[in-house]
């Protein structure tokens, strides 16, 4: 069964720029959506963006469109969020899901914007 791990989260001032990672273990990407999704603190979960890994469709929330972009490396099994001009409003834990993106199941990595 597949198994998501995420990184890459960090500490970055606002306007800063993170990449994070989401990388399969235990099988490949399967051929279906994918996606990112976040929660910040007393806050539920807030879908960012949808990228499918067989057509390259992708998806971004209007919250975020214009400054994070979504990317799948099916050879490696690595679905990446490249985060510019990040806020303090995108301070979160970051979730990569697969299938639903309702169903959060890893762990997560933290991402904080401050000054």
């Amino acid at each position: 069964q597949v198994q998501l791990v995420e990184s890459g989260g960090g500490s970055v001032q606002p306007g800063g720029s993170l990449r994070l990672s989401c990388a399969a273990t235990g099988s490949s990407f399967a051929d279906e959506w994918m996606f990112w999704v976040r929660q910040a603190p007393g806050r539920g979960v807030e879908w960012i963006t949808s990228a499918h890994v067989g057509r390259g469709t992708t998806t971004h929330s209007d919250l975020v469109k214009g400054r994070f972009t979504v990317s799948i490396n099916k050879e490696k099994n690595i679905m990446y969020l490249q985060m510019n001009n990040l806020q303090i409003k995108d301070t979160a834990v970051y979730y990569c899901t697969r299938g639903d993106w309702q169903t959060v199941s890893s762990r997560g990595t933290q991402v904080t914007v401050s000054s």
